[in-house]
């Protein structure tokens, strides 16, 4: 009987072992393992794109000739050409139509909404969001038509008294990279809205009441609790549209290629006019490469500010 349960205990203490032994097979490579497959796919997809771009952008190459090592002569090109170096402007100044505007009205809209309790607000909603699922082709081919000559816009205005304002808008070249932001801003502002309603329909209405029993307004409540509440709400939308108004290709492809002279062109239209329209792939890999360090930089410098502003 002794000589039983001692069996029984030893074969328990076996499988114990066993089943420990097992447990510590799991090295601390082993969660490394379940991410590999993902990471192989972005690094394939990814990383070794952006690797060869930098490559590329050392070298002046036409696809047909051999290419030519010429160092960093690509991106001091950058600097000398003045076409070059506008396009970068010009993105900046888009940032400004496709990220602080959007953010002024979103907020606006957000905290109206927010307070009204509007009636129909998922409808609402879908309306406002309508703009991001469209692809960005058909907006361009229907605001191109909005700004025509003979489009809606200059019909208003000769409708209003206003028609000595009536011009062709995407072909002047003060009015036309101002005209292709405004379309940023139609898409974008209902992604910001939507966000920032998000952020506050989590805010405590505790909060409010509370506000509104010391005798606060509705402006006093937007700064003191609706503002502070959604700043992570406020990052997000920032680097969502300011890394679109970066990379905003397609919108100036359709509506202006760049044009009228070189008043619209971008840093990512460059890439294409340089390395498809002159064969200059060592100068379009370059600008692709500053751009991309560019979006890095300012995506990385945007979650340092949200981290301190939440923290």
């Amino acid at each position: 009987m002794a000589r039983s349960s001692a069996s029984r205990t030893g074969g328990s203490a076996r499988r114990g072992g066993t089943t420990h032994h097992a447990s510590r097979g799991h090295g601390p490579l082993t969660p490394y393992l379940f991410i590999l497959p993902a990471f192989a796919i972005y690094g394939a997809f990814l990383l070794f794109p952006l690797a060869r771009s930098a490559q590329f952008s050392l070298f002046a190459w036409d696809t047909v000739s051999p290419a030519v090592f010429v160092g960093f002569d690509n991106y001091l090109d950058l600097a000398r050409d003045d076409v070059l170096r506008s396009s970068f402007g010009h993105a900046f100044v888009l940032i400004f139509f496709y990220a602080v505007l959007p953010l002024g009205v979103g907020l606006v809209l957000a905290a109206i909404l927010n307070r009204a309790k509007v009636r129909g607000m998922a409808f609402f909603r879908t309306v406002v969001f309508l703009p991001q699922v469209i692809a960005m082709v058909v907006v361009a081919v229907a605001w191109t038509r909005l700004y025509a000559t003979d489009g809606s816009i200059n019909a208003l205005l000769d409708l209003v008294g206003l028609g000595e304002w009536s011009r062709a808008w995407l072909g002047d070249y003060l009015f036309a990279l101002p005209a292709v932001g405004l379309i940023g801003s139609w898409v974008e502002t209902g992604l910001v809205t939507i966000l920032l309603l998000a952020g506050m329909g989590r805010t405590p209405q505790d909060l409010y009441e509370a506000a509104r029993l010391d005798g606060a307004g509705a402006v006093r409540e937007f700064f003191a609790i609706t503002l502070p509440s959604v700043r992570g709400e406020i990052a997000v939308a920032l680097t969502l549209t300011i890394v679109a108004a970066l990379k905003t290709f397609d919108l100036i492809y359709m509506t202006t290629r760049g044009g009228p002279g070189n008043s619209t062109t971008v840093p990512s239209y460059q890439v294409y006019y340089q390395a498809f329209q002159l064969g200059q792939v060592g100068t379009a890999a370059a600008i692709g490469v500053t751009l991309t360090a560019l979006i890095f930089g300012i995506n990385a410098g945007l979650t340092h500010l949200a981290d301190r502003a939440t923290s």
